[in-house]
């Protein structure tokens, strides 16, 4: 997508240095456009740990360049070794998204039986922008089958713009490019459907605010900020044609991880007669979980998160804030899992579908047992 008039992705290889990837930092928005290097597997680790990347396609592309770089250190006769520590390493980062090992396992089996390190290194780059360039054209195509869903409300409410709401960032920040949950809003803007997005701020982290609503203003798109907590209300009050969420990883049933608070999303949809679409690609699914809610690990996270929320101070330098009293005890989940009752649907590269077992597997034959 754009940035102040050019095209960025949100990580790449420097074509005149292949030991060089290049990553948005996330942390640092929505107040400073800064790009960090990635120059080891254990920079990649840490980028994803720490959130300078984050979202689900973004972690797996993260991962592979990871490995590549893991290659691309590697000595003469070590490099299957190297791999292989690169790749627990990677995976031990963060436990949710679906993506992270699905990239992992797919860059290992790239160099699997290759004897020399030079042949190895070759193959690592080549199958790391493989996923980079999957992850765009998954998206794109994500978009493509879900505008149908923006088309058909904008014909049920001519009269007004498409109100679509979402939660969390599942946008072009969130994967290389393009985005899955704005996938569809994207290809309908395109389109001259109008559209307008109630942006959920989501706490702790506030990736709503900070980066939601940030890459929807740069590229032009009528939205409003909302508290996590007014979802409900909007619907009540029939100001919701639409929720569209992205997904960390999706259960061969079609339960949903997200980022926590989508649950409460789908049960509100629920009462209110509301559409609630996921927008996920195939490689955060995982067919050998049944139940989500049983079996996705959630991740927990520092629990200062949650006491302490960053941004601006009026003399413009950024800070953090205290919002409850010291010592207070806290937690920090940082997803929940929506039951497959709850989706109404499945959006995804292959095409739409119902979030049920028959329908998945009709979808993704490589699913069935």
């Amino acid at each position: 997508m754009n940035v102040h008039g050019r095209h960025y992705r949100t990580i790449w290889r420097e074509a005149s240095d292949r030991a060089r990837v290049r990553a948005i930092d996330q942390n640092a928005l929505p107040h400073r456009f800064e790009v960090v290097d990635l120059r080891s597997a254990e920079d990649a680790c840490r980028a994803i740990a720490d959130m300078t990347v984050r979202g689900a396609g973004l972690i797996g592309a993260t991962a592979a360049y990871g490995m590549a770089l893991a290659a691309l250190a590697a000595t003469a006769g070590e490099h299957r070794a190297t791999l292989a520590a690169a790749g627990a390493a990677l995976k031990a980062t963060r436990p949710t998204a679906a993506n992270l090992g699905w990239a992992v396992d797919r860059m290992q089996a790239a160099c699997a039986g290759i004897a020399t390190r030079k042949a190895a290194v070759a193959a690592a780059l080549r199958e790391a922008d493989g996923i980079a360039d999957q992850d765009v054209e998954c998206c794109r195509r994500i978009g493509a089958h879900g505008l149908g869903l923006i088309r058909e409300a904008h014909a049920r409410r001519p009269n007004r713009p498409v109100q679509i709401l979402t939660h969390c960032n599942a946008g072009w920040l969130a994967f290389v490019d393009i985005g899955t949950a704005t996938g569809p809003i994207y290809a309908a803007q395109a389109e001259g459907i109008p559209v307008h997005v109630w942006v959920d701020e989501t706490r702790p982290r506030n990736q709503g605010a900070r980066l939601t609503a940030w890459e929807l203003g740069a590229q032009g798109v009528p939205h409003t900020l909302i508290a996590d907590n007014a979802g409900g209300h909007l619907m009540q009050c029939g100001e919701v044609d639409l929720v569209l969420t992205g997904a960390d990883r999706v259960s061969r049933r079609g339960d949903v991880a997200n980022k926590i608070g989508t649950y409460l999303k789908a049960l509100a949809a629920r009462d209110n007669g509301i559409p609630f679409h996921v927008a996920v690609p195939r490689s955060s699914f995982d067919f050998d979980v049944a139940d989500g809610r049983a079996e996705i690990p959630i991740e927990e996270r520092d629990p200062a998160e949650v006491r302490c929320v960053e941004g601006l101070a009026p003399d413009g330098c950024e800070t953090s804030v205290c919002i409850c009293p010291e010592g207070t005890p806290a937690r920090n989940w940082g997803f929940d899992v929506t039951p497959a009752r709850l989706v109404t649907g499945l959006i995804t590269e292959r095409g739409l579908c119902a979030a049920s077992e028959p329908d998945i597997v009709a979808l993704f034959p490589e699913a069935r047992r």
